[in-house]
């Protein structure tokens, strides 16, 4: 029997901050809104969606992502966004996770007409704000009772564009620049992301608290894109990049020094010597530990994505054989994400099942995996609100603790 039943595990406070919106739908809604939108989907069926397009393993990180052009189709749409944005939130809450910072490229559904990145923030807040009110205004919440639901909105930029035809947004872009390089095309839209981040944030209110690359790491290293992240950087805003998901510990090193990051997404290749591909490596294991030294002392905060790492990863077997038992026996400042709810059919509460069924965590380590959620969180109020917050959250997971005996 588990030292940590799954009652506990759900009643903790939890905090998800690696959750790309676009792939976290209720596949029951996918399938709603397609079918009401026009969307043409390889079946209509949950169970044929799962077989054909969310699977449970999958050949590779394309693969895995091919069903975000389904997600990408439906969502270009304001009321779809709302409802996709509120399901998600109430979806978190109801298995105790109390804070969360859902990420997507507003650039994959901008349409080029009146779908813009304002409107398409605007309706992702309102589903968003609209669960948090519901569920602040029960009266366990109120007073000292359990922490409030919150959230803040994390912009992506893309390190590679897809095929022609998946983003209206991109097919333009790329026209009215077609004679640029592509590389150079790239890096001008992540700058435009970039702005229009930021000038959302100050202009319309709406709690955009971070700014991300995601996509192809092999080919569009981080420098590529040091000018969006300079911008966000000197406009006061937080940073998390996609790093050592599908490359070597060189993209986690140029993620922190050429752009700032706060966090990592990922992280899964920094212990791994193979990957380090730079010729002027020359001991590559050293290279390994003193990045991960560096990753260490700076505190820089990896989302470890357990599910999500095991269906992209063909190599990686067993869950035991994960990067996170070297990141625990280190003690890097690491916290368990979902990634995708839908692509990888999970949730937080079961991705901390599989840290704990297949790792060695104390409750003392348990409980800071926990509390790095909240603490390296990228909370939109102010630091002294902040503080409160995490305590609040502390003070819970305590009560919790001492409920199931494990302390």
């Amino acid at each position: 029997m588990s030292r940590y039943p799954d009652a506990f595990i759900r009643e903790i406070p939890k905090t998800d901050l690696h959750l790309h919106l676009d792939g976290s739908l209720r596949l029951s809604s996918l399938i709603d809104m397609a079918r009401k939108g026009g969307v043409e989907l390889p079946s209509y069926a949950e169970d044929g969606m799962r077989e054909l397009v969310f699977k449970d393993r999958y050949a590779d990180l394309g693969e895995y992502l091919a069903g975000f052009s389904y997600t990408c189709a439906v969502l270009r749409d304001p009321e779809n966004l709302e409802r996709a944005a509120y399901e998600l939130a109430v979806d978190c809450i109801d298995e105790g996770v109390r804070y969360i910072e859902p990420r997507f490229a507003p650039q994959l559904l901008m349409d080029n007409r009146d779908l813009t990145m304002d409107r398409i923030l605007a309706a992702v807040d309102k589903g968003l704000a609209r669960a948090k009110a519901e569920f602040n205004a029960r009266p366990e919440v109120a007073g000292e009772g359990l922490p409030p639901f919150d959230y803040g909105i994390v912009v992506c930029a893309m390190r590679a564009f897809g095929e022609r035809g998946f983003s209206p947004y991109y097919d333009a872009f790329y026209g009215i620049h077609r004679y640029a390089d592509p590389a150079e095309v790239i890096r001008m839209a992540a700058v435009e992301a970039a702005r229009g981040a930021v000038r959302i944030r100050d202009e319309l209110g709406i709690p955009v608290v971070g700014f991300d690359i995601a996509g192809q790491e092999a080919g569009h290293p981080a420098g590529q894109f040091r000018e969006a992240f300079d911008f966000v950087h000197q406009n006061f805003m937080h940073k998390t990049v996609h790093a050592g998901e599908a490359y070597g510990a060189e993209s986690i090193f140029q993620a922190i020094t050429d752009l700032h990051a706060d966090r990592l997404g990922h992280g899964y290749y920094l212990f791994d010597p193979d990957k380090v591909a730079a010729a002027s490596v020359r001991d590559k294991r050293r290279y390994i530990e003193r990045l991960a030294g560096f990753v260490a002392d700076q505190r820089v905060t990896i989302e470890v994505c357990l599910t999500s790492n095991l269906q992209t990863n063909p190599s990686l077997e067993r869950v035991a054989d994960h990067s996170f038992g070297k990141m625990l026996e280190r003690r890097l400042s690491a916290t368990l994400c979902t990634d995708n709810r839908l692509v990888s059919n999970t949730t937080v509460s079961k991705e901390i099942r599989l840290a704990v069924d297949n790792f060695d965590i104390g409750p003392s380590a348990l409980k800071n995996l926990i509390v790095y959620g909240f603490k390296r969180s990228f909370y939109p109020g102010p630091y002294a609100a902040k503080r409160e917050y995490v305590r609040r959250a502390i003070t819970r997971y305590e009560e919790v603790a001492r409920k199931y005996g494990v302390e």
